[in-house]
């Protein structure tokens, strides 16, 4: 997730129906310059080589129910837009989705300059960037362990993470560790509330984790979105690989 803004100015932007490295290459409607999705830069077009990076912002990927149950008031786009019918959109997983197969099966659809085995092609994982340095974080291991304590380009991050979807938030910490409470372990989703190891409780919030005892005290979420480990790889195939708690 990215803003749209180019050096401050609002723009749209749509998907130019080519690819790099497969992965999408979107393109602004202000100056038709073509953007590496994954990066959030400029490659082709009047603002290729201008050193203009996009404002990024953190995003989930998650079921309707689980986002839901955490966020009652939300409010969802509808699929009556005026262009397709509203059966056109469905389920990535239905069979009859326009990339089902290319989601089902295990290899790319074009070749991609450079891989690396340790995960299959198409494993998801939470990409997470700070300054030069990139981790990757399985998600079969986030939804195991639901929260990690670790250290991305000097900067310590918690993780909270789903027990069965890829739904994860990342937030920057202090010197201290995060645990889920000792009480309810088995809850499901994001937890709402973690503790630190002074035995003080946090709010796990969109923007924030907040102290529950001095709200004044907030430690900030950081940036960070699921890709599967080939696309990550491809741009950033000097990312560390997260391989669980030891």
């Amino acid at each position: 997730m990215y803003s749209a803004k180019i050096n401050g100015e609002p723009t749209t932007f749509g998907t130019s129906g080519l690819l790099y490295r497969s992965n999408k290459l979107m393109y602004d409607r202000a100056t038709r310059s073509l953007w590496i999705s994954f990066l959030g830069e400029p490659v082709i077009g009047p603002l290729a080589d201008s050193g203009i990076v996009l404002d990024y912002h953190p995003v989930v990927v998650t079921t309707w129910e689980e986002w839901a149950s955490e966020h009652p008031d939300t409010t969802v786009l509808s699929n009556d837009t005026g262009f397709y019918s509203p059966s056109f959109y469905t389920s990535e997983w239905d069979p009859n989705s326009i990339y089902y197969d290319y989601r089902a099966d295990p290899q790319t659809m074009f070749p991609v300059w450079e891989r690396d085995g340790v995960l299959h092609a198409k494993d998801e994982v939470l990409a997470v960037s700070r300054g030069t340095s990139h981790k990757a974080y399985p998600v079969s291991v986030l939804n195991r362990e639901r929260v990690v304590n670790d250290v991305v380009g000097g900067t310590p991050v918690a993780i909270f993470a789903s027990d069965s979807t890829p739904e994860a938030r990342v937030y920057a910490r202090n010197s201290g560790t995060f645990r889920l409470d000792a009480a309810s372990p088995s809850t499901t989703g994001v937890p709402s509330r973690v503790y630190d190891d002074q035995g003080v409780a946090w709010l796990v919030t969109e923007d924030a984790l907040v102290n529950s005892a001095d709200e004044s005290e907030t430690l900030p979420r950081l940036p960070a979105h699921v890709a599967f480990w080939f696309g990550w790889f491809a741009f950033h195939p000097d990312t560390e690989l997260y391989r669980g708690a030891e």
